[in-house]
C-alpha cells in the first residue's frame, strides 16, 4: 500500500512557503474521499456528483429570492433574460474553477496566495471575506423570515436563532461528504418543489414567460440596477473558491484520460445542478410578475408589490394564492437559508486556509462568519423592522457583485495560463468567451458605480463644502478600484512548473519526489472532521 502511494501521487500543494513549492494533499488511504475507477464509463459521472449541488446553493440563496421577487413586481418578466444570460456565464465560470482544481491539486485561493505578493494578497483575502460575510447576511434574514412567516417569531429573535445552524452543520459533517452532498440535493430539490408548486398556482402565461425569457430589455427607472443585483445574487465571488476546492474530495485516476473525463463529467454535473437552480430563479420571478400584475389585487397587496420584499412575499401570496401558497414560499426559504450556510462556512474555511495557511475548527469558523453577518443584520432589523432587513439584502447582493472581478480575474488568467494548466489551459475561444463575459460584468458595475454616485451628488440637498468632499473621496475610490482591476488584468504571472498537468515519466518521478519530501494535511480531514472510533485489538 505505501508503495502505490508512493507511485501515483494525487495532489500537489503549497505547504505555507510563499515560493509555489509543492506537497501531497491526499496521503491518508483511510480519509473520507470518494475514489474515482480508473474505467473508461459514463458511470463515473455518479462518482463525481456532488460539487454542483453545493455550489448551486449559492445561486438559490435568500438574497436571489429577494432580487427576484423584486424584480418579478416592478418588471413582470423582462428581467429574465437576466437569468438566463447569468446562468449560462455562471455555468462557464463555475466549470474553470472546478478544471483549476482537477488539473493542478490546488483550489483558487492557494493558487492566489503563491501568485501574488503580501499585500495584493492580503487584500484579495479580506475581500474574500467580505464577500462571504456578504453572502451570509441574506441567509441569516431570510432565515429569520422564515421562521417569522411559519412560527410568528419576531424577526430580530430569527435572526439570533440562525447562530443554530452552527450545530446542524456539525452534526451533518461527521457523516461524510456524501452524505452531505445527498442532504443538500434534498434541499434543493425541496426549494425547487416548493416554487415548481407555486408556478401551478399562480399560473403565468407561458408566451410573455418566454418573451422575457430571450429579448433583452430594460425598461424604466431601476432597472439597471436591479439587474446589477441579479448578476450579484447569481454570480458571487466566494463560490470560486469553493468549487475549485470541493472537487479535491474526488480522487481521480492521474493520467491524460482521467483528468480529461473528470473535467468534463464536471461540466455535466454542474449544468445539471445550475439548470435545475435556473428554474427556481426562473419560477421566483415569473411567480411574482404574475401576482402582482393580477388585475384583482386590493390596494395593500398593490402597495406591498411596490416595495416587495421576502417577508411581504408571504402575506402577499397567501392574500392572493392562499395560505398554502404561503407556507410553501416559508419552507422554501427556510430550507435555502440553512443550506446556504454550508457552502459559506466551507467557503470561508478554504479561503483562510489557501490565502494565509490558517485553519481554524470548524465550528470556530462558522461562528465567527455568522457573528459578523449577524450583528449587522440585527441592528438593522430591530432598527429598521423587516423593511430595513429586506433593503440590507439587496445592499449584499450588490457587494457581492462589485467584488467579483477579484475573484474572476485571478481564475480567468490561472485557466488561461500554460505554466499553471499545461495541456489543460483554456482554449482562445474559451479564454475570449469568458473575458467577454468578465468585461461586461465589470463594465456595468463600474457604469452603475459612476453614475449612481453622481446622481447622488446633483440630487442631494447636501451643502457645497459637503458635496465636494464626498466627490474628492468617493472619486478617489472609484480610482483605487479601477487601478486594482487594472493591476490584476495586466500584472505578469510567475513562471511555475504544473507538475500536476504533466503526465510523462520524468515529471511523474519529480512530482513523487516532491510528495515524499512536504507532506501536507489532508484538505478532506479539514473540510470533514471524522467521528471518533474506538481503537479494535
Amino acid at each position: 500500500m505505501a508503495a502505490s502511494n508512493r507511485s501515483q501521487p494525487q495532489f500537489i500543494a503549497s505547504t505555507g512557503n510563499r515560493n509555489f513549492s509543492n506537497a501531497p494533499l491526499i496521503q491518508n488511504a483511510d480519509s473520507d474521499q470518494i475514489v474515482v475507477p480508473d474505467r473508461k464509463s459514463w458511470k463515473n459521472l455518479f462518482s463525481y456528483m456532488g460539487p454542483g449541488f453545493l455550489v448551486s446553493i449559492a445561486y438559490i440563496d435568500p438574497g436571489n429570492f429577494e432580487t427576484d421577487l423584486q424584480a418579478g413586481a416592478q418588471y413582470k418578466y423582462s428581467l429574465l433574460w437576466i437569468i438566463l444570460v447569468a446562468s449560462f456565464s455562471a455555468l462557464i465560470i463555475q466549470s474553470l474553477a472546478a478544471n483549476l482544481g482537477v488539473v493542478t491539486g490546488k483550489h483558487l485561493a492557494e493558487h492566489c496566495r503563491a501568485e501574488y505578493p503580501r499585500v495584493p494578497n492580503v487584500i484579495l483575502w479580506v475581500l474574500a471575506e467580505i464577500a462571504i460575510v456578504a453572502c451570509d447576511i441574506p441567509e441569516v434574514i431570510g432565515t429569520a423570515f422564515a421562521l417569522n412567516m411559519l412560527f410568528k417569531i419576531p424577526v430580530w429573535i430569527g435572526v439570533l436563532l440562525t447562530g443554530l445552524s452552527t450545530l446542524i452543520l456539525l452534526a451533518l459533517q461527521q457523516y461524510g461528504v456524501r452524505k452531505l452532498e445527498f442532504f443538500i440535493a434534498f434541499l434543493v430539490f425541496t426549494i425547487a418543489t416548493c416554487f415548481f408548486v407555486e408556478l401551478g398556482y399562480a399560473k403565468p402565461v407561458a408566451s410573455e414567460v418566454l418573451e422575457g425569457l430571450f429579448v433583452p430589455q430594460l425598461k424604466g427607472n431601476g432597472a439597471t440596477g436591479l439587474a446589477i443585483s441579479l448578476l450579484g445574487a447569481m454570480i458571487m465571488p466566494h463560490n470560486l473558491f469553493l468549487h475549485s476546492a470541493l472537487v479535491l474530495s474526488r480522487k481521480i485516476p492521474r493520467s491524460v484520460r482521467g483528468i480529461k473525463e473528470a473535467c468534463r463529467f464536471y461540466v455535466i454535473e454542474s449544468a445539471f445542478a445550475l439548470t435545475v437552480a435556473f428554474l427556481i430563479n426562473i419560477s421566483v420571478i415569473s411567480v411574482s410578475g404574475a401576482v402582482c400584475n393580477s388585475t384583482n389585487l386590493n390596494p395593500d397587496d398593490q402597495q406591498s408589490c411596490k416595495d416587495l420584499d421576502l417577508n411581504k412575499a408571504s402575506f402577499l401570496l397567501r392574500n392572493v394564492l392562499g395560505s398554502w401558497s404561503s407556507k410553501l414560499f416559508a419552507i422554501a426559504l427556510l430550507a435555502s437559508g440553512q443550506s446556504s450556510t454550508i457552502t459559506g462556512t466551507y467557503a470561508g474555511q478554504y479561503v483562510m486556509q489557501g490565502f494565509l495557511d490558517l485553519r481554524l475548527t470548524p465550528w470556530i469558523r462558522n461562528f465567527l462568519t455568522r457573528c459578523l453577518a449577524i450583528v449587522p443584520s440585527l441592528i438593522v432589523a430591530i432598527i429598521g423592522g423587516p423593511a430595513g432587513a429586506g433593503k440590507l439584502i439587496i445592499i449584499a447582493s450588490m457587494i457581492l457583485s462589485f467584488e467579483l472581478p477579484f475573484a474572476l480575474i485571478p481564475l480567468l488568467k490561472f485557466t488561461s495560463s500554460g505554466t499553471k494548466m499545461g495541456a489543460y489551459a483554456n482554449s482562445r475561444v474559451i479564454s475570449a468567451i469568458t473575458w467577454i463575459i468578465g468585461s461586461l460584468i465589470m463594465g456595468i458595475n463600474i457604469y452603475y458605480l459612476v453614475s449612481g454616485f453622481i446622481n447622488l451628488l446633483l440630487h442631494s440637498h447636501w451643502k457645497l463644502v459637503v458635496v465636494v468632499f464626498l466627490g474628492i473621496f468617493g472619486f478617489s475610490g472609484i480610482a483605487v478600484y479601477l487601478a486594482a482591476i487594472i493591476y490584476l488584468v495586466f500584472r505578469k504571472p510567475k513562471e511555475v512548473t504544473p507538475l500536476l498537468a504533466l503526465t510523462t515519466p520524468d515529471h511523474q518521478q519529480m512530482a513523487d519526489d516532491t510528495v515524499n519530501n512536504l507532506p501536507r494535511e489532508d484538505i478532506v480531514s479539514m473540510q470533514l472532521p471524522q467521528r471518533a472510533t474506538p481503537d479494535i485489538d
